[in-house]
């Protein structure tokens, strides 16, 4: 009997609902970083170091990340792709579901934001094994020609949790008081996040192993040890993922959590309207996506590079649009989403193309993760400090250095980086 094969339907939906859940959870605690935990979760007082401590909370599933792209990597790499994306849903999902169930300062004091940060420890872990395994799924089963649109669909899950966790925030702001929302309200995000774990499990285990690892299993070309094979063997590929990474990551960040708390504290702006013009601006992000992995099949690096250098412009036009009421904010938000989801939609495939099949599930985790702690768990706190020490214009200065760094890494892709399916 022939081994069942995975349908393109399966594969793709697979992908892009277990990153949807993940990010999902990601972005509601992003989001109540910002709203909530400063109020709940911290000694009460100044509230400028309530936010930068709830930030630095934030940044702990980055720190996090890597040890759980180490982790599940490893056992990607050695056991297959499908076990290990099941194991690293699970993770995330217990994570977010306790974070929901927390008692804040007030009830037990420190312990409050020790417990908070021990959750986002375990967000970060599973994240950091989630991302590769998704995008492995869909490249892997990609038919030639195909896989920057077949590793673009996990991609599709950062907007779409985006879209998710700010549209649950937004209704529970408009139907709540102020009151009901921090004292219950914003749990209720964390605690349905369980619901979509589960559709997210089902799916996952009704699927197949990919081909390319079924058939490296079949050879017995596993190797003992990725890590060491990816750190000894291919350190320049993982520089430069890691590189290649950083404006993406940078971007977002501003575009979201910076954007969020800077909106609502130093500019003024309604929690609810933030939250609307955040999830039109995420539109963009969306729609942008499948452009650029279509655009993508035709040449990785002319649309990685063409992205990258007007990341870099926009750069230094964020400060006045932010500045320019709720009309310059839109379109800051909108114009920063869409080019965030032209440099995201091919950067799973393109970072993915970088290595091996023995190491390509350690190899690209860890690019990805590394990246995420020096452009995204260090964003929102920069930002804030050079904002308020310095003024707005220096977080635009801020995004273009990250440009320049990530248009260096494209520089060091090695020659021949593409060959996923073997």
């Amino acid at each position: 009997m022939p081994a069942r094969k995975n349908s393109p339907a399966q594969v793709l939906f697979a992908s892009l609902i277990g990153t949807t859940i993940e990010f999902f959870d990601f972005y509601i605690y992003a989001t109540a970083a910002v709203l909530v935990f400063p109020k709940l979760f911290f000694k009460p007082g100044d509230a400028s170091s309530a936010v930068l401590a709830s930030l630095a909370t934030f940044g702990i599933a980055f720190v996090a990340r890597p040890i759980g792209s180490a982790l599940f990597g490893h056992f990607g790499d050695r056991l297959g792709r499908k076990t290990t994306l099941v194991l690293a849903l699970m993770t995330m999902g217990l994570s977010t579901f306790l974070i929901g169930t927390l008692p804040g300062y007030q009830k037990i004091g420190v312990l409050a934001p020790l417990l908070l940060s021990l959750c986002r420890f375990g967000q970060g872990v599973g994240l950091g094994g989630e991302w590769g395994g998704a995008v492995l799924l869909a490249v892997e089963n990609a038919p030639p020609g195909k896989r920057a649109i077949y590793g673009m669909f996990p991609q599709l899950g950062a907007p779409l949790g985006f879209l998710l966790s700010g549209g649950m925030f937004y209704l529970l702001s408009h139907q709540l008081t102020n009151a009901q929302f921090l004292v219950w309200g914003w749990r209720l995000p964390f605690l349905l996040s369980a619901t979509l774990v589960v559709l997210g499990l089902y799916v996952r285990l009704t699927i197949t192993e990919t081909p390319a690892f079924q058939e490296l299993a079949k050879q017995s070309h596993t190797v003992g040890f990725p890590m060491a094979t990816v750190f000894r063997r291919q350190l320049r590929a993982l520089v430069a993922g890691v590189l290649i990474s950083l404006a993406t990551f940078v971007l977002f960040y501003l575009m979201t959590v910076f954007a969020l708390s800077w909106g609502t504290t130093a500019l003024h702006m309604p929690r609810e309207r933030f939250l609307l013009m955040q999830m039109f601006g995420t539109l963009f992000f969306a729609a942008t996506i499948p452009i650029s992995a279509v655009m993508a099949e035709k040449g990785r690096m002319r649309v990685m590079i063409g992205v990258t250098i007007l990341i870099a412009l926009f750069g230094l036009g964020l400060a006045p649009l932010f500045s320019a009421g709720v009309s310059g904010a839109t379109a800051m938000l909108a114009l920063g989403l869409a080019l965030m989801g032209i440099t995201y939609g091919p950067l799973g495939t393109v970072i993915s193309e970088l290595f091996p099949t023995e190491t390509r599930y350690t190899g690209s985790s860890l690019a990805f993760s590394l990246a995420g702690i020096l452009g995204a768990s260090l964003a929102p706190y920069i930002a804030t400090w050079l904002a308020k020490s310095y003024g707005l214009p220096y977080v635009g200065y801020y995004l273009s250095t990250s440009a320049v760094l990530t248009l260096l890494g494209l520089l060091l892709v090695p020659k021949g980086a593409g060959s996923v399916q073997g």
